[in-house]
């Protein structure tokens, strides 16, 4: 046999060998690898998809929390998965249009190594403080930060260069109140400080904090997005509360490996689509202070290459770099 024919034979094998598993998929449980810590935004996101998706495909979906080093350790592996539509993410918008532009020397690349599937969610942030600290308003919160001797007022992130980091540098800027940074590896270790009130402030996206709210234990100063959350009527927005301009937004969206079969990536998003546009999935984000925002793998295409440029502006504008 020729060579070009051994080579037309192979081909056709891999077409009909990939056109099979995408008819078949999924065929075995799916993992959804999360790149924060356990209890907070992106760990929610991923756990309100996966019990509805994998009703919808007959198979398991597993969440596996991969934190760490700005979400690049979770990130990294799900780039590194076989593109075969059984290792999905579950990301947040700073790790992947943030980072980038952060962290020059990281191994992976979010249009390279990545194809969109869905968005799931999108969530302007809050400004919250620990129940412990003695201030009801943004006002409060500055001149209590400004009598501060040493550091100013602490706030934490899900890590360094996290759009709560950035968020936090931004808000700094626009006070002109001195604040020291204070990384956590996720959501949730950075909440359970706020609570403690180890840390004086986290800026975050609602549906990680909202739920401590009532109780008193974390206190909601001002809603980043431009008018008010129907879930938290009382709480105002940043224009509202002393700080026009001050808008801070992040999403939440489902990415694949590159070369993920085109079938496998439009019946993954066509379910998806379902979820994020049932009435059940769109109250219990209402609840949760963010807005559920379904975008297909060409509108979240172009929607990433539209983030990567502006928050590559901001990060360099802002000289924000990770500590």
């Amino acid at each position: 046999m020729k060579p070009t024919y051994r080579l037309l034979i192979a081909a056709g094998l891999a077409l009909a060998a990939a056109a099979a598993s995408a008819d078949t998929w999924p065929s075995k449980p799916i993992t959804f690898i999360v790149p924060t810590a356990p209890a907070g935004s992106t760990d929610i996101m991923a756990r309100m998809v996966a019990d509805p998706l994998q009703r919808a495909l007959g198979q398991p979906i597993v969440v596996d929390n991969k934190p760490g080093a700005s979400g690049n350790i979770g990130t990294e592996a799900v780039a590194r998965a076989a593109p075969d539509g059984y290792t999905l993410l579950m990301q947040y918008s700073g790790y992947h249009v943030g980072n980038p532009a952060l962290f020059p020397q990281i191994k992976w690349s979010p249009t390279k190594d990545f194809v969109p599937v869905a968005l799931v969610m999108r969530a302007p942030h809050v400004v919250a403080v620990s129940g412990k600290l003695p201030v009801n308003s943004m006002k409060e919160l500055i001149e209590y930060g400004k009598k501060k001797k040493e550091g100013g007022l602490f706030y934490a992130s899900s890590g360094n260069g996290s759009i709560q980091h950035i968020a936090g540098e931004l808000l700094s800027r626009q006070a002109r109140q001195p604040m020291t940074h204070v990384p956590y590896k996720g959501s949730g270790p950075a909440i359970n400080d706020l609570i403690a009130g180890n840390v004086d402030m986290f800026i975050t996206t609602p549906p990680s904090v909202i739920g401590h709210f009532a109780g008193g234990r974390i206190k909601p100063l001002a809603y980043t997005g431009s008018k008010r959350h129907p879930s938290m009527p009382d709480v105002p927005t940043s224009a509202e509360a002393g700080l026009p301009g001050y808008e801070v937004e992040s999403w939440f969206a489902v990415f694949a490996p590159a070369k993920t079969p085109p079938e496998v990536v439009n019946k993954l998003s066509a379910e998806i689509k379902k979820i994020v546009e049932s009435e059940s999935f769109r109250k219990k984000v209402d609840e949760q202070g963010a807005f559920a925002t379904y975008m297909d793998p060409a509108a979240l295409g172009k929607f990433v290459d539209q983030e990567l440029a502006a928050w590559a502006k901001v990060i360099k504008a802002a000289d924000i770099k990770p500590d």
